[in-house]
């Protein structure tokens, strides 16, 4: 049997050396792929002075780039060299790259009639239905955000809505920064978005997509600027990413279908509230979640999971993640958590997801106040693990503690003691190799490293679990 195998593979080898000639692997390595064509928006007219709308003449770029696509099947990208374009929506098409050079600038437009009619396509630039799409250059688009900015608060701006013209409903009626509907194949690398008046950076059901080396600056006061949020998308990259803005930072929602697949490496954040959230809005699945190598600066709160519609969530690894998170005002969802880890219906028409199989490894955290977990009664924490993680708690702002904080939804804000951990509706959690210090300071009242209800806490284990107070 064993030179039968043999002489198979020897007669396969043959063939192939044979069919594939040198002269075959010669012309493969000296035929790369050809350089994308390109056009720049200058030549089509764009005035590019920052007072004129440029967008007509950037628009007709990108539709003669799109033909050169479907001409010549090759990627084109459309030139923007330094200047300030100012700008209503403009629309992204297949096979297309904005090419934002250093020193320019895409200004989106503060008008309502700078945005379609319909408030979902309220984005300064739009890819819909689009495969082979990307944003590129080092340079710059932003959303003017300030200029929806009613009246500035050090504690929440209050924003100018366009609710009152009727366009749409609600405190949240502004528009987008970048979005991506329906498409594939998407690759933002090396720019800066900067101040959306609403989310920043959005990708709504769509599929195999790297955002790398993005810079992205929001309005530390101004509520809704979101950094990234990854909606019923997947196949989702994000690494060496610089976050800094007043939401969350990396936001995973599912509305309308599952999210899985998401990677996120090599990045660094500062928010006035979660730095990773998954959800609130969690109606399906979110599976297959890697965060690796994040750095996190004074934040709200850290590490969040809140599942408030019924979905869940599952299979994710937290790691090699240092943190700090603070107190900022209590009109901000979060209470200075590292780590948050909640399921519970919003209201009374809703379902309890569940979370489980989570991994939270390496992990160092400066913080004033504990680590949340909770599930709820129709939806409890299942199979979570903390492992090597080192934890010091402290207060260096104001702010009054000894508050729970459940929103959205759920029991709002209770009383309840300040912990370590606190945890309740949890089935199997292991705690191994932690260290936890907390200040001696009389103002913090930390007295209970564990937190828990036997009645809805079960399959514990500790391993090397450590805790002291400290002098600061």
């Amino acid at each position: 049997m064993f030179e039968l195998q043999l002489l198979l593979s020897i007669l396969t080898l043959s063939f192939t050396s044979q069919s594939y000639s040198s002269t075959s692997q010669l012309s493969i390595l000296h035929h790369p792929k050809p350089n994308p064509l390109s056009i720049s928006v200058i030549d089509f007219g764009a005035a590019g002075d920052g007072v004129k709308y440029d967008t007509v003449p950037i628009q007709k770029a990108i539709n003669a780039c799109s033909a050169t696509v479907s001409k010549h099947r090759r990627q084109c990208h459309v030139i923007f060299p330094p200047r300030k374009y100012l700008t209503a929506t403009i629309f992204l098409k297949s096979g297309v790259v904005l090419d934002i050079h250093k020193k320019a600038t895409i200004l989106g437009g503060a008008k309502l009639e700078d945005y379609p009619k319909d408030q979902s396509r309220w984005y300064v630039v739009l890819a819909e239905d689009a495969a082979d799409v990307g944003i590129t250059g080092g340079g710059e688009i932003n959303g003017q955000g300030l200029k929806f900015v009613q009246r500035f608060d050090e504690k929440k701006n209050v924003m100018v809505s366009w609710n009152h013209t009727g366009a749409c409903l609600g405190d949240e009626c502004r528009p987008r920064l970048v979005g991506f509907i329906g498409c594939r194949n998407i690759k933002v690398s090396d720019v800066r978005l900067i101040e959306p008046a609403y989310w920043c950076l959005h990708l709504v059901r769509s599929d195999n997509t790297t955002i790398r080396d993005v810079t992205i600056y929001g309005n530390f006061n101004s509520p809704n600027n979101d950094g990234i949020d990854v909606e019923d998308s997947n196949n989702t990259v994000i690494t060496r990413c610089n976050i800094n803005t007043g939401d969350d930072a990396i936001c995973p929602k599912s509305s309308t279908g599952p999210v899985y697949n998401l990677t996120v490496t090599d990045c660094w954040i500062r928010t006035k509230s979660s730095a990773i959230k998954l959800g609130s809005a969690s109606f399906y699945t979110f599976r297959n979640f890697l965060f690796d190598n994040i750095t996190i600066v004074e934040s709200h709160r850290g590490l969040a999971l809140q599942i408030r519609d019924g979905g869940n969530a599952s299979d994710m690894t937290f790691s090699n993640i240092n943190m700090s998170t603070r107190y900022y005002h209590p009109s901000w969802w979060g209470r200075a958590e590292p780590i948050y880890v909640t399921t519970c219906p919003r209201d009374a028409s809703s379902k309890a997801g569940s979370i489980s199989n989570l991994l939270f490894v390496n992990i160092t955290a400066t913080s004033e106040n504990g680590i949340f977990l909770s599930g709820s009664g129709g939806g409890v924490l299942s199979n979570l693990k903390f492992i090597n993680m080192n934890l010091t708690y402290k207060r260096w702002t104001k702010f009054p503690d000894g508050l729970v904080d459940y929103r959205p939804g759920c029991q709002q804000l209770v009383n309840h003691q300040t912990a370590g951990f606190m945890m309740e509706h949890i089935d199997g959690i292991v705690v191994e190799n932690v260290v936890m210090k907390w200040s001696n300071d009389q103002s913090m009242r930390w007295n209970n490293p564990l937190d828990f209800r036997p009645s809805t806490v079960n399959n514990i284990s500790l391993l090397n679990f450590y805790s002291r107070s400290y002098q600061q």
